[in-house]
């Protein structure tokens, strides 16, 4: 090393330990805001046992989260993306929370599911999640106050809407309390050491195997496809297998994996989106929607009267869906999904739904909720 490249190197190194205490004391500050925050959010705690009593107070409020969340978006300036610090944020208030009192919430399992990631991705990493075996047993825990939330489906980009899940609602007085959209790319692991053309057998759920059957044709045309009931399931038989991979999504593998290929499915990304579904009704954020399900008789005309109301106070749908289940007006019916923008509190949204109610029509509002904000 010369003379000049040492001086060069001394130099580098006292300007990197100016900007490593500038770091260190910044980070001081921040450790001390996060618990000032966390204080806060403890004496919030405090005010509502005191107020509302220790067993109904409500610690969670989505509309207020998803205020915060929007807020943040708002006024961040960079360098970091908006959703990256709003994901930072949302961390702190699943740790806050947690310091209240932590939220326990259902899904349909098992562990490592799109259910799972979705219910992290709303609640925060602080949130406890319990896999169930059923969609019905999600609407049974939170209906018996077992636990606080549940995440259920509502549609993907690949089956459309979830007709399991509507046809719970009608049975459960449940109600919608926000929304989760997950954007999830497919990839193929093994946990050895071994190149794309050394796998016989891959294994997946049946769901996800078709998702990226177009794929599979192509580059292992070879290989035995083995549709498994779980992605646990599928981790499981890849992990004692040699020459074996597993087909899964960002996330979803626990332990130790390498990645044979990216991004396979025939969509590049699945996307689904997820409801929550509580007991309590949510407050206007500002920005919501709102979901109802409603059954007209079947004759000429009939959507047509339904859709009406919306256009006449310009009322936007995000979705509409025709759903083929029972009805207490018979089987002469259409029964419809539909959601909205808006908040059933708000002046035109009621306005709309009391036309609706009026008319001879069976309805029932799901809930109105945030709009997802990540």
């Amino acid at each position: 090393m010369t003379v000049h490249q040492k001086q060069q190197e001394q130099e580098q190194e006292k300007e990197l330990l100016k900007l490593r205490d500038k770091i260190d004391a910044i980070d001081q500050q921040m450790h001390q805001l996060l618990n000032q925050r966390a204080d806060c959010a403890q004496q919030v705690a405090q005010v509502k046992e005191k107020y509302q009593g220790v067993t109904d107070a409500v610690f969670y409020r989505p509309e207020r989260e998803a205020q915060v969340l929007r807020k943040v978006m708002e006024r961040n300036k960079g360098p970091l993306e908006d959703k990256a610090v709003a994901r930072l944020f949302r961390e702190v208030m699943s740790v806050c929370l947690a310091h209240e009192k932590p939220l326990q919430v259902a899904y349909l399992g098992p562990a490592g599911a799109f259910a799972q990631l979705a219910s992290h991705k709303h609640f925060g990493s602080s949130a406890v999640t319990h896999a169930v075996n059923s969609l019905d047993q999600v609407f049974k825990e939170v209906d018996s106050s077992a636990v606080n939330y549940g995440v259920v489906p509502i549609d993907n980009s690949n089956q459309g809407v979830a007709v399991q899940s509507l046809n719970l609602f009608k049975r459960y007085p449940l109600n919608i309390c926000g929304e989760v959209e997950l954007a999830v790319q497919l990839h193929l692991f093994s946990s050895h050491s071994q190149s794309l053309p050394e796998i016989t057998k891959i294994y997946a759920s049946s769901e996800t195997l078709s998702h990226c059957s177009q794929w599979l044709d192509e580059h292992c045309p070879t290989a035995d496809r083995i549709a498994l009931t779980s992605s646990e399931q599928a981790q499981k038989m890849t992990e004692t297998e040699q020459h074996a991979a597993v087909i899964a999504g960002d996330g979803t593998l626990t332990g130790e994996w390498r990645v044979i290929a990216q991004n396979i499915s025939s969509s590049n990304e699945h996307k689904a989106r997820f409801l929550i579904i509580g007991r309590q009704e949510i407050s206007p954020s500002g920005h919501d929607k709102t979901s109802i399900l409603i059954a007209t008789k079947d004759q000429p005309g009939a959507l047509y009267s339904l859709l009406t109301p919306f256009r006449e106070h310009e009322i936007s749908l995000t979705r509409i869906d025709t759903h083929t289940g029972e009805s207490a007006l018979g089987t002469d019916c259409s029964v419809f999904y539909i959601d909205f923008e808006g908040h059933r509190d708000d002046q035109r949204i009621s306005t709309v739904l009391a036309h609706l109610e009026e008319s001879s029509v069976e309805i029932k509002v799901l809930g109105s909720y945030p709009r997802a904000v990540l």
